[in-house]
């Protein structure tokens, strides 16, 4: 059994006094330089997303969607500041192998793309003052991505995440140095620990006291040393952190010295406690939980890598709102902001380290680096997620090529001590799978794990349970058609404690994953040789890229939820568009339209999904049947109805949905999910477009050409299509709609002012003001 009691601070935030720890977002005013030219940029930055895939001579091939890699630089100049000891750069994520030159002189460099790091600087910026003035700084960002293929999905290239800068006193709370656990939860109170590890970068002893509300720990701290020191406070009556009630407690640790405070951070945290064991399943504050989870890439579809915190918001809103309470980061660590909105919202988390390791699955991989940087890699997620409430599991890997030889028994024990020596509060676990017959060899390899991961396996459970009753399942990844399926596994055996789909959204890579296809197409899986050249992503998401859940969303939150939904959706016929095949990962195409000019009289499937009891189904107010819906029938009330133009209309305990045929294409229809932005130059706004008719019912076949004209305070950053066959580059001002949508992103600027947009087409100008 694992049981965790625990609490974590979710975001280290220094307040404003003087002589401390300070951090200034270091995004804007970069030179980007590349093939000969140079541009000015405000990061987050992705040199890739503003090129067109290219099957003929993409380097990253199909797994990286056909796009071209390359090496790139970006240079900045800055003042030296005027406070602090000391002077770092801190980066969220360059991909990939970035050296970082200040005044000339290499500074560092960081090999992996996915994992935060910090060099210091101090010893090479201009200290001497000019006229006053402190001296001129500039930095130089070598990013090498040239080496390809090096990952099996859409990677990005270049500073795709935040970038600060940091200034310290010498003696300083230790980066991500504060980790706050709760050491039981009893009755009306929770016993909470914290320990704060203090950093010493001088040349001398220092004494200094560590201060949490009443609480007054000495610290000595040697020279170019850090000491851990901890305490405990009790919360009376604590609000527990769940999916359903994020509560966030925040509280402040002070670094003094001689009297005088020279540090400070604002902590928030969680409080939750949480077991898994065989017998009871998955337990969160008490309370039995089944997870419904969604592997997750990390790019945001039409803006590739850059990760704006606002778009890492929405991704988190989306997976939410289509009813998951869990999000797997597949495969490698995520973004702080992405993780601060798990704990907000309320999605639980399985932090992944690596896809590979010592065995290559594409030729330049992690397989290049894990030898020296694993360490390093690890621990830098851990170090830096191990505050977040919403983390209930730690991730080694993916579908490790080795799995057979002895070696990878060591690397998983390697691994699981590396995390260890960070957090010992959270189960580790791993997504094992079999390309064979092969499975029971690899319970050696299952042991290390507390939590074992299964990708597409989970039809072995119950022979698995047989032989080891203590292990502890979830599947990782399963094909999304197989939603009733897995959702039956997990309700009736509490030893697999969750379903993780593959995949929540639809992402950038994997070329063609996913897809079904038409006879007269290329045929057969997205792994065929040469790939799925027509393709540039993967469209086996739950919701695509432009946030349009599909039908199967609806009916993988019907399953998990306990609500009484309703919801309609109607089965593409056979030959509409051509004789439908699919693939190992897609469902069958389904559209929420009534309208199919030319199927007059020739039956189409209806699919009505509801756990309530009994469905009726009319066309044009006419009774077309009655049927139950019950565990037997999946949940599915599915009807053979001839089509014919009009109104079709479900209705179940009191509820009603509707489809409606669409006319011609009359108007474009905007829709933004706000409509006032923080002018900060990195909020966004994401704006839908939809074709619709006169009646304001979306057009669901219209493909319409369409230009942007972004004026005023934003600029247009993206204006893309949810059909990853289109290779328009996805940041420039001209789509064609498809099924009747479209969506743009605007990025806010840096002055008050609105931003005028108008969407020209052979429709009506469409227009839009944001604030």
């Amino acid at each position: 059994m694992i049981r965790l009691l625990t609490s974590f601070c979710t975001f280290l935030m220094a307040t404003g006094l003087a002589a401390q720890t300070r951090q200034t977002l270091f995004d804007d005013g970069w030179t980007f330089s590349q093939d000969g030219k140079t541009i000015m940029v405000n990061l987050p930055h992705d040199w890739d997303i503003f090129s067109q895939p290219d099957p003929s001579n993409g380097a990253t091939g199909t797994g990286g969607g056909w796009y071209h890699g390359g090496k790139g630089e970006y240079r900045k100049t800055f003042k030296t500041p005027a406070d602090g000891d000391l002077v770092k750069l801190h980066f969220e994520g360059v991909y990939q192998r970035a050296e970082v030159y200040v005044n000339g002189q290499k500074a560092g460099q960081h090999g992996y793309g996915y994992t935060p790091f910090t060099i210091d600087v101090t010893p090479y910026i201009n200290k001497n003052k000019k006229n006053g003035l402190k001296g001129e700084n500039e930095v130089v960002v070598k990013v090498n991505n040239a080496d390809q293929p090096n990952c099996r999905w859409y990677s990005g290239s270049g500073i795709y995440r935040h970038v600060w800068l940091q200034t310290m006193p010498t003696l300083h709370i230790a980066e991500n140095g504060v980790f706050i656990t709760t050491h039981e939860v009893t009755g009306d109170k929770a016993t909470v620990v914290a320990e704060v590890a203090v950093e010493n970068e001088s040349d001398q002893q220092r004494n200094a006291t560590i201060v949490i509300g009443s609480r007054q720990m000495m610290v000595n701290v040697p020279a170019h040393e850090k000491k851990l020191v901890s305490t405990s406070f009790s919360i009376s009556s604590p609000r527990l952190w769940s999916p359903e009630n994020p509560y966030l407690y925040t509280t402040e640790v002070l670094l003094r010295e001689g009297g005088a405070t020279i540090d400070s951070q604002q902590v928030r945290y969680g409080i939750r406690t949480f077991s898994f064991d065989a017998e009871n399943g998955f337990v969160l504050n008490g309370k039995p939980v089944r997870i419904n989870g969604a592997c997750v890439h990390h790019d945001d579809g039409i803006l590739g890598a850059m990760a704006f915190d606002a778009a890492e918001i929405r991704k988190v809103r989306l997976m939410k709102e289509a009813g998951f309470n869990l999000i797997r980061t597949s495969h490698n660590p995520t973004t702080r902001a992405f993780l601060d909105a798990c704990d907000s919202l309320g999605i639980m988390v399985i932090d992944e380290a690596f896809d590979g390791w010592r065995s290559a699955k594409t030729t330049y991989d992690y397989s290049t680096l894990i030898d020296s940087c694993y360490r390093e890699d690890i621990q830098a997620m851990v170090l830096r997620d191990r505050n977040h409430p919403c983390v209930i599991s730690w991730s080694l890997g993916n579908e490790v090529i080795e799995r057979k030889e002895i070696r990878v028994i060591t690397t998983a024990r390697q691994l699981k001590a590396a995390v260890l020596e960070c957090d010992k509060t959270r189960p580790i676990t791993e997504a094992l799978c079999a390309w064979d017959r092969d499975w029971e060899i690899y319970d050696p390899h299952a042991e290390v794990l507390d939590v074992v991961g299964y990708n597409y396996m989970l039809f072995k459970h119950a022979g698995d349970h047989l032989r080891d009753p203590q292990r502890i399942i979830w599947q990782t990844e399963s094909y999304p058609r197989d939603a009733f399926r897995n959702w039956a596994v997990v309700n009736d055996f509490p030893y697999v404690v969750g379903d993780i789909v593959w995949t929540g959204l639809d992402y950038l890579g994997e070329s063609g994953i996913g897809r079904y296809y038409y006879e007269g197409e290329r045929p057969g899986e997205h792994y065929v040789e040469g790939g799925q050249p027509d393709w540039h992503g993967a469209y086996c998401g739950d919701v695509d890229v432009t946030g349009w859940r599909k039908p199967i969303s609806h009916y993988r939150e019907m399953l998990w939820n306990d609500q009484k939904t309703l919801y309609m959706a109607v089965r593409e016929p056979d030959g509409y568009h051509g004789k439908i095949h699919e693939t190992a990962w897609s469902v069958w195409p389904m559209w929420e339209s009534w309208t199919w000019p030319g199927w007059e009289g020739k039956t189409i499937d209806v699919e009505v999904y509801t756990k309530l009891p009994e469905v009726k189904l009319y066309l044009n107010d006419q009774l077309i049947g009655t049927k139950k819906v019950n565990r037997g029938t999946e949940f599915k009330a599915v009807f053979q109805v001839p089509y014919e133009v009009g109104e079709l209309r479900a209705e179940a305990g009191g509820k009603s949905v509707t489809l409606c045929t669409a006319g011609e294409p009359a108007r474009l229809r905007l829709t933004p999910d706000k409509k006032t932005m923080k002018y900060d130059g990195q909020d966004l706004t994401f704006v839908t477009v939809e074709v619709v008719d006169s009646k304001g019912n979306v057009c669901p076949e219209a493909a319409i050409d369409c230009e942007a004209v972004v004026k005023g305070a934003g600029l247009l950053l993206a204006f893309a299509s949810a059909d990853l066959k289109d290779r328009e580059p996805t940041t420039s001002p001209r789509v064609t709609t498809w099924k009747g949508r479209a969506m743009m992103v605007i990025r806010s600027g840096k002055k008050k002012g609105k931003t005028q947009i108008s969407i020209k087409s052979k429709l009506p100008t469409a227009s839009l003001i944001i604030k």
